[in-house]
């Protein structure tokens, strides 16, 4: 069974919160808190965030209850020990148990988005310099950097016959399918070093034969050699 209910816990309803009042007392860099974190874009991407911009799901941002807004953290997911710098400019989570709300962008990163949630350390660290900064809001758009994840296992063997299942469909051709294995799950992807018009017409075509299917930043084009 595809892991689906990760979207819902991920993006579940939220709270839209009150901006809090200006004397939130900044945090020194160091600090750090550790917990489970979740993230969400749609359908929030547009709306207005508690610190009054404009949420942008690509942008590598994060909501927290307590941190000061523009307060940069280091989010270290536990699991795979990728890392991500993201800016607080909303609040939440609100649900008990979680200490943040990455964007869609930020949790893409550190591979979050298709479990949904994550173990997380968070450590606060000084904002970067400006143009680095303007990097990170709005990460540049790599050309072939996508493929398509078609479904999540904590079961290797499921994995597997989905992998094998894709490699028979005709339509598909062309389109190796592969299995990448974290600590706790086996990743089904089609497709590498796909651009995003590419991965988004094939995890299309996927859909058709009733697979989940969602385009995620290609892990292969982070290793040495990859695209």
């Amino acid at each position: 069974m595809f892991v689906s209910l990760a979207f819902l816990a991920a993006c579940g309803k939220r709270v839209t919160a009150r901006v809090p009042p200006p004397a939130a007392k900044p945090v020194p860099p160091g600090w750090t808190e550790t917990g489970i974190a979740s993230w969400y874009g749609v359908p929030y991407d547009g709306r207005r965030a508690a610190s009054g911009e404009i949420f942008d799901t690509k942008k590598l941002t994060a909501a927290h209850r307590t941190l000061p807004f523009d307060t940069w953290v280091e989010v270290t997911n536990l699991e795979n020990h990728k890392r991500v710098e993201v800016r607080i400019n909303d609040r939440g989570p609100f649900v008990d148990g979680r200490i943040i709300d990455l964007s869609f962008a930020a949790a893409d990163r550190i591979d979050v988005v298709r479990p949904g949630t994550a173990k997380v350390r968070l450590k606060v660290i000084r904002a970067p310099k400006i143009e680095d900064a303007a990097s990170a809001a709005a990460p540049a758009v790599a050309p072939a950097v996508f493929c398509v994840q078609a479904g999540a296992f904590s079961d290797l063997d499921r994995a597997e016959e989905l992998r094998a299942r894709l490699a028979r469909d005709a339509r598909l051709s062309g389109f190796p399918a592969r299995i990448l294995q974290t600590a706790s799950l086996a990743r089904v992807l089609v497709g590498t070093g796909l651009t995003r018009e590419a991965a988004d017409s094939l995890a299309a075509e996927i859909r058709k034969t009733g697979i989940e299917a969602i385009v995620v930043r290609d892990p292969a084009a982070a290793l040495p050699g990859g695209n």
